[in-house]
């Protein structure tokens, strides 16, 4: 869907008033390619924005309520009061039916304007939402949503805000209201990436670096497992919370400037893996060492939670990215290919070590390692928060080909025909703001 069919929808859908102005933002998707779960770490991280896109048109309203209709199937429609409660308590109303989590997403766009910025609304508003971005599959559905409709506010309201802090606050609402322990990664890229290139953040917290172009001879594509994932669930948690766990035990917090990313390999190796446990009881973990810093999650005494691999992970990725941002950033030959490959090969393997693989997306890892060069692939690793979602897979730019005979392979293999993303587009900065007179 292009911006000209979306106002096509947003004029036919009736659901505006005539005679005010709409206001319609939209926002991609993102395909994590190096990165991941290292960012509430501190990690460096390169993400590409991707065609598949979240539309949301906002029309200021009298009165002090959000209507919402999100299209698709089914179309969901919503009614909420616009006031600036607590984040608590606004988490709690919003958890109490499975079937009402998206309303998080929207409502905490309201929310974290009202009681973050001071900003006072006037008003209400109307939403329209419609979205090709698959839910559930790891390529950051929710911070599309978030970005979308608070470009489109922004819009509406007359809003200044730059899309840095754009991009902080959406992930406010959804560590806030929609309770999912999500780093920035997502919603910085949703709003600040660029066409064609990788976005490069150092999350600590949210340090925007200089995008890095994707050489004409190479190309990210993104397979889709079709097993959920979802940030929410528990097991990521757990590998967060473990890996905060572990920066406790090792208590370098002063040392490392407050992220356990900063701590090198060679340091990690010599002096603090043999001291981390492989897992520890929530109980004696606060018996011991009193709670982690992280402000998302929760040590619950009653769970076992894996330590050494959740604490290894982001200090080995955050050298992995690194190194992979400078190959990127060199003439490309099949040489640097096959590193680019073997580091995209390892981050899938740390995140096996972690508890956050699956059988969908090893078995997809695992063709294109077969395809391997000689099909013009060389690397691949889950994505985003793992247990299952999306592959990215690297390759040479006219390796079409073999991405199509793996989906096949893959759909053999277990019924289900993966989903593929292919191609960038701008993020929600870059794209703007249209103005509509109905």
């Amino acid at each position: 869907m292009n911006l000209e069919q979306f106002i096509d929808i947003a004029k036919s859908a009736g659901f505006f008033e005539r005679g005010r102005d709409v206001f319609v933002a939209r926002a991609p998707g993102r395909l994590d390619v190096m990165g991941g779960i290292a960012d509430y770490s501190g990690s460096l991280v390169l993400q590409q924005p991707i065609a598949e896109a979240t539309f949301a048109a906002a029309q200021p309203m009298g009165g002090k309520q959000l209507e919402v209709v999100s299209l698709g199937d089914p179309v969901r429609r919503c009614v909420i009061k616009l006031e600036p409660i607590e984040y608590a308590e606004a988490r709690e109303r919003f958890a109490g039916s499975p079937n009402d989590g998206w309303k998080a997403y929207v409502a905490g766009i309201f929310l974290v304007l009202m009681r973050e910025c001071g900003v006072s609304l006037n008003g209400g508003a109307k939403v329209l939402i419609s979205s090709n971005v698959p839910e559930a599959k790891g390529v950051a559905s929710s911070a599309a949503l978030e970005v979308a409709v608070m470009q489109a506010v922004r819009g509406a309201f007359g809003i200044d805000l730059p899309p840095h802090r754009m991009a902080l606050l959406c992930q406010m609402a959804e560590n806030l209201v929609a309770g999912a322990p999500c780093g920035v990664m997502d919603q910085m890229t949703s709003a600040c990436g660029e066409e064609d290139s990788l976005l490069a953040l150092l999350c600590q917290p949210a340090d925007l670096q200089p995008p890095v172009k994707v050489s004409s001879g190479i190309r990210f594509w993104g397979l889709d497992s079709g097993e959920r994932h979802a940030v929410s669930g528990s097991d990521y948690g757990s590998v967060r919370c473990g890996a905060f766990m572990g920066f406790r035990i090792i208590a370098c917090d002063d040392a490392a400037n407050g992220y356990l990313a900063n701590i090198s390999v060679e340091e990690f190796e010599r002096g603090h893996r043999q001291r981390l446990p492989e897992e520890i009881s929530g109980e004696e973990f606060l018996r011991r060492y009193g709670g982690t810093a992280d402000r998302i999650t929760t040590v619950e005494p009653s769970r076992v939670y894996k330590v050494r691999h959740p604490a290894a992970h982001p200090v080995y990725e955050h050298a992995r990215v690194r190194e992979f941002r400078e190959l990127l950033l060199a003439p490309p030959d099949h040489a640097i290919f096959g590193r680019l490959g073997a580091l995209m090969f390892q981050s899938h393997n740390s995140y096996r070590a972690c508890g956050l693989g699956s059988k969908g997306t090893d078995l997809l890892v695992d063709l294109v390692r077969a395809a391997g060069p000689a099909a013009g692939l060389y690397g691949a690793r889950i994505t985003g928060g793992g247990c299952g979602g999306t592959v990215a897979v690297i390759g040479e730019k006219d390796s079409e080909q073999a991405i199509q005979e793996i989906v096949e392979q893959y759909r053999s293999a277990t019924g289900y025909r993966p989903y593929v993303f292919s191609g960038s587009s701008p993020g929600a900065s870059r794209f703007g703001v249209a103005r509509l007179q109905l």
